[in-house]
């Protein structure tokens, strides 16, 4: 064990918890003033809930030694999980390695609530979230990143663009679809943007935990991961900011924001595996197709994914995980693989086969688990709640004493 790489990992897993609360300010501010509380605790709960879920039997079905489809029993209750290094590194605690986990099951979940925002019942949430943690979050997990069938297939996801980012907004797009449009949806904008601008930096911030913690020690590919993060989320910045420009005429602050999480979402599969320059320019277009995404693919459409859990996450953990089978290259992970760009047609398919077996397992599994749950409890709230606003009808208290 190595005292460094374990106080490395600490600190990565407590900035990557720090992204949650931050999730829940990001999208608190871009509602309206009535909903604000309840849109945060749909992304603060999961801290709560899955904690629990993941260290009871949440982490044993994604990583214990099973089949390539589900993790075993082996670990439940965190059974045979203590001081010493587990299977996945040799040098932090396993137990240290399953809280890092931990991390990125909740913060997955807080993903999925923007696409429900201002109308989904509190109860009908949570019921969702732990039904969803373990029958498709925890067999994804397994399948990318515990040896599943992703993996021996050889496809790469350094940090979450298919567990994570795909997963999140493509449940986040299914159950926006299920529950249907707010009411007066048009008229929607965010209260209170600097409450927004505090959530993406904090975002940003455990973002670097996220993926660089990753790496699961400090050594030159943490660095090069460090790197690539740190230019993917300017790039994005700049790329979204472009296109707004040129189509709107106006850059944005929450442009901005948005284009800076298109970029960290974009590089997210890739950072371990791609050159900066190549980091720059995945962020570059991660920008510029979530913008896409967001601005004209929803509204074609006709979906209301609320604070666009799809347009970024989804989209941009598409363009991801496409871009990882182009850029990757061996000289910077010899663990990895090259892709088209070096010579690797092979993992520029596995890349595409990885996310349409991602799209269809989740979209499929989100609408029956929706359905059932939808006999139980009602998914949507009714209308006068909806009216009167979901802090003070679900929850009975309100974020501002006078109205924003």
């Amino acid at each position: 064990m190595e005292l460094a790489d374990s106080v490395f990992m600490f600190v990565a897993t407590m900035l990557v918890w720090i992204m949650t609360p931050g999730i829940a300010l990001f999208y608190g501010g871009m509602v309206k003033s009535k909903n604000v509380l309840n849109t945060a605790m749909h992304s603060y709960m999961p801290l709560a809930v899955i904690s629990i879920l993941w260290v009871t039997i949440g982490y044993s079905l994604s990583f214990s030694e099973g089949n390539a489809f589900f993790g075993g029993l082996d670990w439940i209750g965190l059974n045979g999980v203590g001081f010493e290094p587990g299977p996945y590194s040799d040098t932090i605690p396993h137990s240290l390695f399953m809280l890092f986990q931990m991390t990125f099951a909740v913060i997955t979940v807080s993903i999925i609530a923007g696409g429900v925002a201002e109308r989904m019942k509190f109860s009908a949430f949570l019921l969702f979230t732990i039904i969803w943690s373990l029958l498709v979050y925890a067999p994804l997990a397994h399948w990318v990143w515990g040896g599943g069938w992703l993996a021996q297939l050889g496809t790469l996801d350094f940090a979450g663009g298919n567990v994570v980012h795909i997963s999140s907004g493509v449940t986040g797009l299914v159950l926006a679809i299920m529950l249907g449009k707010r009411k007066l949806s048009g008229e929607n904008s965010p209260h209170n943007l600097p409450l927004t601008f505090l959530g993406a930096t904090l975002i940003g911030f455990g973002w670097y935990g996220f993926n660089v913690g990753s790496a699961l020690t400090i050594n030159e590919v943490a660095m090069v991961v460090f790197v690539n993060t740190a230019v993917a989320a300017a790039s994005g910045i700049l790329g979204w900011l472009a296109i707004e420009y040129v189509c709107n005429k106006k850059p944005t602050m929450l442009g901005a924001l948005s284009g800076a999480i298109s970029g960290l979402v974009a590089i997210t599969p890739a950072c371990g595996f791609v050159t900066v320059p190549a980091a720059i320019i995945i962020g570059l277009i991660g920008g510029a197709v979530c913008f896409w995404g967001v601005s004209y693919l929803k509204g074609k459409l006709g979906y209301d994914d609320a604070l666009d859990a799809f347009g970024l996450h989804g989209v941009g953990g598409t363009w991801g995980g496409i871009a990882t089978g182009l850029f990757a290259t061996t000289s910077v992970n010899p663990g990895g693989a090259n892709g088209l760009l070096y010579g690797g047609f092979d993992l520029f398919w596995k890349q595409l086969i990885a996310i349409v077996a991602t799209y269809i397992f989740v979209a499929v599994l989100t609408f029956i688990i929706a359905k059932v749950i939808s006999y139980l409890v009602p998914l949507r709230v009714n209308e006068e709640d909806e009216t009167l606003g979901l802090d003070i009808s679900l929850h009975g208290e309100k974020a501002y004493h006078e109205s924003i």
